[in-house]
């Protein structure tokens, strides 16, 4: 390890520039992606991560009016929508790193009530922090070929968002195939906890998608 101060000296203006690079990131419109090719991704949008239990977050319910907003936009423009959630088993090997959470068969695994409303979506349970891995995830792919533009919603962008934007774009590169991945900024989050800082957890999460060749923007109009 290097020197603590001089880590953190140098630390600060990387983070200053990184900060400056996303606040000034575009905004990208709905209206102006193929409908017919794009899908919108829910992820963790659930109980559990938002209202109830060990791992509720108000950072994470802060995103509720957002993704509505978005999910209500891409029913307008009939644009395919999917919602992973968060469903383990008592045997989570998970469960030696966070508390228990999300239990099939809880509330805490269900969708939040705002976005069951509008509904439209497939929805795709995952025993895992990467939905990517699913088997009904892999079967979505295999039927929907012609999507090639996934937006990404919701939690958390360190964890769950992180793993499952960069193992889609990854995937995608080993075929050769080019797919746009959008990340709208002010659509995901993290939480605060200990020196879990969320705000400096974010951007970094931002950041290391950025250079997964993943679309990070503020927002989708």
């Amino acid at each position: 390890m290097k020197n603590k101060n001089v880590f953190i000296e140098k630390s600060a203006k990387t983070l200053e520039s990184i900060f400056d690079v996303l606040a000034k990131l575009p905004d990208v419109r709905l209206k102006d992606l193929q409908a017919g090719q794009t899908a919108l991704v829910m992820i963790d949008m659930i109980n559990g991560f938002v209202r109830e239990g060990a791992l509720k977050n108000p950072r994470a319910e802060s995103l509720i009016p957002e993704i509505v907003r978005l999910s209500k936009a891409c029913d307008e423009l009939k644009i395919a929508k999917l919602a992973f959630a968060d469903n383990h088993t008592k045997a989570s090997p998970e469960f030696d790193d966070f508390p228990a959470h999300c239990l099939t068969g809880t509330s805490e695994s269900e969708i939040v009530d705002e976005l069951r409303e509008p509904g439209g979506y497939a929805l795709i349970p995952k025993n895992s922090t990467n939905g990517f891995l699913e088997e009904a995830f892999q079967q979505w792919l295999k039927e929907n070929e012609h999507i090639n533009t996934f937006i990404i919603t919701g939690v958390c962008t360190d964890i769950c968002v992180q793993q499952f934007a960069i193992t889609l774009k990854t995937w995608f590169n080993m075929l050769n195939k080019k797919v746009r991945i959008i990340v709208p900024i002010n659509a995901v989050e993290t939480y605060d906890l200990d020196f879990h800082n969320g705000d400096l957890i974010n951007v970094m999460a931002l950041y290391n998608m950025m250079t997964s060749g993943i679309e990070v923007v503020q927002r989708l109009k």
